[in-house]
């Protein structure tokens, strides 16, 4: 079994895992093949860096790693799966998508909870300041489900949600030794003590207490204070999931963090095998990025590098360019290549 805490993310018809030192992506090419990529961690400064094992730091390098090297691995995701459909997606139309998805969470998380709390609070003036901010938490926490609900309920969410349960389900078996397989794995549940979305839980709890020092702002300085205090709210939270992952098998604390499981229960789905095995190739390929054997049994799904697959689409999009233009300039198409071999075996 692996010495390290192997974890990741969904992307787009894929898998992103985290290893100890690179992560491994892998992703269900439209012509069905699984493609994939490892990253060393060592590259970024963030990374290279001894404190970034640090308590309360690796929360935020863990935020890094979210909004940067994930969101760029989304977008990738996302622009291999539209080349099937012959879209491509250009650098700049992903930056601002993810710009505009930016401010519409901040907005949608921390301006209108804030707002909605600062009315409520307006028509009942006997409100104390922990009563707001539990209000404001609760509020939070409320818009956070429920836009949850609401986005599972598009197909290709769903999708991601399937693959987000094949990541927990494959690092589960890996946990407990077992054979890297799609019959292995599918065992498992696809809930995990360690799921982001736990972590989304336990920030919504922890900001309550942190915004609490901000009793009294303006609104506007309420909104920056918040702001101010992610990066702190994220390190703390962090360590929270940690120690609770660390100690889950102590019933109190299972108890305490159930909430988290169930609400993965909307953020996860059951996945095929297809999805299973293109979370065991992210994982495979993390463990072999690591030095880390991988657990004796498992199977080696069929796999080519993104570098390949991309090679590969530009070559068929220029054979197809060559193509349209001979056959706009009227030049008959040349004959294939006949083989004597099978000419004398037809006859």
């Amino acid at each position: 079994m692996a010495r390290f805490n192997y974890g990741g993310q969904a992307l787009i018809e894929g898998v992103l895992m985290r290893g100890r030192d690179a992560i491994a992506v892998a992703v269900r090419h439209p012509d069905g093949d699984v493609v994939w990529e490892a990253e060393r961690l060592s590259d970024s400064i963030v990374h290279r860096h001894r404190a970034a094992g640090w308590p309360f730091v690796r929360g935020l390098v863990v935020l890094y790693e979210t909004l940067v090297i994930g969101t760029k691995w989304l977008a990738r995701s996302a622009a291999i799966s539209a080349s099937g459909e012959g879209v491509e997606l250009g650098g700049g139309s992903v930056a601002a998508t993810l710009s505009l998805s930016l401010v519409f969470g901040i907005a949608l998380f921390f301006v209108l909870p804030l707002l909605l709390t600062q009315a409520a609070a307006s028509a009942a003036p006997s409100v104390g300041t922990l009563g707001k901010n539990l209000l404001e938490g609760l509020i939070r926490l409320a818009i956070f489900v429920a836009y949850l609900l609401l986005i599972s309920r598009s197909g290709e969410i769903r999708r991601v949600f399937q693959y987000h349960g094949a990541e927990h389900m494959s690092i589960h078996a890996l946990e407990h030794g077992d054979p890297l397989t799609p019959e292995h794995v599918c065992r498992y549940p696809t809930a995990h003590q360690r799921c982001g979305t736990e972590f989304l839980l336990v920030v919504v709890i922890v900001s309550i207490l942190a915004f609490s020092l901000l009793a009294g702002q303006s609104l506007v300085a309420a909104l920056l204070g918040r702001l101010v205090l992610i990066p702190v709210i994220v390190a703390v939270s962090y360590e929270v999931l940690r120690w609770g992952a660390k100690h889950r098998a102590h019933p109190v604390v299972r108890w305490i963090f159930l909430p988290g499981i169930w609400l993965q229960s909307i953020t996860t789905r059951r996945p095929d095998d297809a999805m299973i095995e293109v979370a065991i190739v992210s994982l495979e390929e993390a463990l072999r990025a690591d030095g880390e054997p991988i657990p004796a049994g498992s199977i080696y799904p069929a796999r080519r590098t993104m570098a390949r697959a991309d090679a590969e689409s530009r070559a068929a999009r220029q054979a197809a360019a060559r193509e349209a233009s001979l056959d706009a300039a009227g030049v008959p198409a040349p004959e294939p290549l006949r083989d004597p071999l099978h000419e004398e075996l037809r006859q």
